[in-house]
């Protein structure tokens, strides 16, 4: 921080003797001094500047760039050139992928700015907001989220952008080889919109630990980010939406694979390390197997987002970046809540006299569960607030105020382990009970605990709690982007039938909607074909297990060879939905009968099926 104040001495200096400058940045970017009380450094190994420029505008805002010294930005001009390129083409064919791409400048060797984005935050900032193990849990996205889009079509809406931008930075990522993917390198604004930063190394060029890869998945798609595309912790139909986007944005930028070989070959003599001969266009070339049919890119897609879905090494990886982090975080930082926006004080909002948990009510966004009604009541002549607050943000609180105070002066909180059902109706009204009598003694503390900005903080009103008190909320159905509802009970499969050849194909894309067993259970779903008539059982097709979904994703080709054209008016593609049982018999979850003759297979027929009992389907 010494240096830092000593190098902004001398750009003051340079202000004072020319006035103003333009930006190397961008010459539309004109400032005339510097704010050195918004200037630091970021903790990565480079240090990069954070400077702040006053605008020569006097209605503009203050200019905030990244100066770096140690990174070659060269390759970082380089890959967001390409990025920007992809988006072009996704945005020529009628696909807004809301991607973020922002200016970066290499203004000599090893040398240059960066672009800043505002209202954006670092997914480790955010996941460290739920413990230095947040990382490994699922909500730490949805709810910073939700705490920065309050309404309910706000939230929707933000969601909406993470999903679309989700698909972008995994394909781009994925297309490019950009490795290094921590949680400090990727961005997440406020509107849901998610980027990536820093490519330090690309074309597959992955750190190594001894002799393993620390990129090990294909690309960074985790369960939290999972968590917010469904709205819950179990698969839904913006999953399959999310899935069709990937595979569509994927094959849009294999039809140009010819360009971007020419591009990075043409940079081949520039002296760019990872980009250097032959094996690095190569990477690129495999990544984008120009020799596959779109159907067996999308089915190879489908199982990448599969494998980065499951990979733990991720995780680990952001966990053991978190370690590093903390020996840089300044001592005097005070815990704060996860889901609210800013901190309030006993002088702020008022002395509180009482706090009375009222009731609990069954939720279901941002995902299903219970929430407790809380009744403040202030010293201020009949000012009472009602604040809605779940089982885990009770939790937090109590986390948090451990890290200040010793645990004796502190009430004991209930225990989040319970015996059967973790989600009951008794569940909830037992830690209705306890929680109670928690905050009563909360309250009822010492007054360095009773008064402190944590707990007035806690209680203050969120905006969800002014627009939902004395309400229940209902749940609402998520609707599928491109999907037509047929609005019969039993779930719908999405297919694709082409026939070339005399080769007829049948991609199995998604399922949603499926009921679940008579027990409760999510099924163990997978998709079992026929073509009738069949006397034999020899055209009988299956697809892999879906494991305890009720919303399943497939993107598996069925094919049958050897049919004539003539033969297909004859034919009915019979196709039935079961639950694997292991040793018990598989539970028949619904199916559907295709008439060939009704469709046109001319060109491919892409659609939602009804699921019936021994019907025929429609489209």
């Amino acid at each position: 921080q010494g240096i830092l104040r000593e190098g902004l001495e001398d750009v003051k200096q340079f202000f004072k003797t020319h006035g103003s400058c333009r930006l190397p940045l961008s010459p539309s970017l004109l400032v005339k001094g510097i704010v050195p009380r918004d200037c630091s450094y970021f903790n990565s190994n480079a240090v990069p500047l954070k400077l702040s420029f006053q605008n020569v505008d006097p209605l503009g805002e203050n200019i905030r760039v990244i100066f770096k010294c140690g990174d070659d930005l060269r390759q970082d001009m380089l890959t967001l050139q390409m990025i920007r390129i992809m988006n072009k083409i996704w945005v020529q064919e009628g696909l807004d992928m809301r991607m973020v791409i922002f200016r970066c400048f290499s203004t000599g060797r090893g040398r240059g700015m960066v672009e800043m984005i505002p209202n954006a935050e670092t997914l480790r900032k955010i996941q460290v907001e739920h413990g230095v193990t947040g990382s490994f849990k699922d909500r730490p996205l949805a709810d910073w989220l939700q705490k920065h889009n309050p309404e309910e079509d706000e939230y929707e809406k933000a969601v909406e952008n993470f999903i679309y931008s989700c698909a972008g930075c995994c394909v781009a990522t994925y297309v490019l080889g950009i490795c290094d993917r921590h949680n400090d390198n990727i961005m997440l604004k406020t509107t849901g919109h998610m980027f990536h930063i820093d490519f330090g190394r690309f074309l597959g060029h992955a750190q190594m630990f001894g002799n393993i890869k620390r990129d090990r998945a294909p690309f960074v798609f985790t369960s939290d980010m999972a968590y917010v595309i469904n709205g819950g912790d179990k698969p839904s139909s913006r999953f399959h939406d999310f899935v069709d986007l990937c595979c569509q944005a994927y094959n849009l930028i294999r039809k140009h694979t010819h360009l971007f070989l020419n591009l990075l070959g043409l940079m081949l003599s520039c002296g760019i390390p990872e980009l250097s001969d032959l094996e690095d266009l190569k990477y690129v070339y495999d990544a984008l197997r120009p020799q596959d049919s779109d159907a067996d890119a999308t089915t190879y897609f489908t199982r990448l987002i599969e494998s980065s879905l499951g990979s733990v090494a991720t995780k680990l990886n952001f966990f053991i970046h978190n370690l590093a982090q903390m020996k840089f975080t300044g001592s005097d930082a005070r815990p704060t809540l996860s889901f609210a926006p800013r901190t309030h004080t006993i002088k702020t909002s008022g002395r509180i006299r009482d706090v009375f948990l009222c009731r609990h009510e069954r939720v279901f966004n941002p995902s299903k569960g219970y929430t407790y009604v809380v009744k403040v009541q202030r010293e201020s002549p009949s000012e009472v607030t009602f604040v809605q607050r779940t089982f885990e943000e009770f939790q937090e609180l109590h986390n948090k105020l451990r890290l200040l105070f010793p645990s004796s002066l502190l009430p004991s909180f209930p225990s989040r382990f319970v015996i059967r059902r973790s989600r009951g109706e008794a569940v909830a009204e037992r830690r209705k009970e306890e929680l109670n009598g928690y905050i009563w003694h909360l309250i009822h503390a010492a007054p360095e605990v009773a008064e402190c900005d944590l707990i007035y903080t806690f209680f203050h009103p969120l905006p969800r709690d002014e627009k939902a008190a004395g309400t229940n909320p209902t749940p609402k159905a998520a609707d599928a982007t491109w999907a037509r509802p047929l609005g019969k009970v039993g779930g719908e499969v999405k297919l694709s039938i082409s026939y070339k050849n005399n080769k007829l194909f049948i991609m199995v894309m998604h399922i949603r909607g499926l009921p679940p067993l008579q027990d409760g259970n999510d099924p163990d779903p997978y998709v079992k074909t026929y073509l009738l008539p069949d006397p034999q059982k020899t055209t009988k097709r299956k697809t892999k297990v879906a494991r305890k979904t009720c919303n399943p994703t497939y993107n598996e080709m069925l094919v049958y060879d050897g049919i004539p054209r003539g033969d297909l008016q004859q034919r009915e593609l019979r196709l039935s939905v079961l639950s694997e049982e292991g040793f018990w018999e598989n539970i028949l979850l619904g199916e559907v009968g295709i008439h060939l003759r009704d469709l046109d297979l001319a060109q491919e027929k892409m659609g939602w099926f009804a699921l019936g009992s021994r019907g025929h389907g429609t489209l």
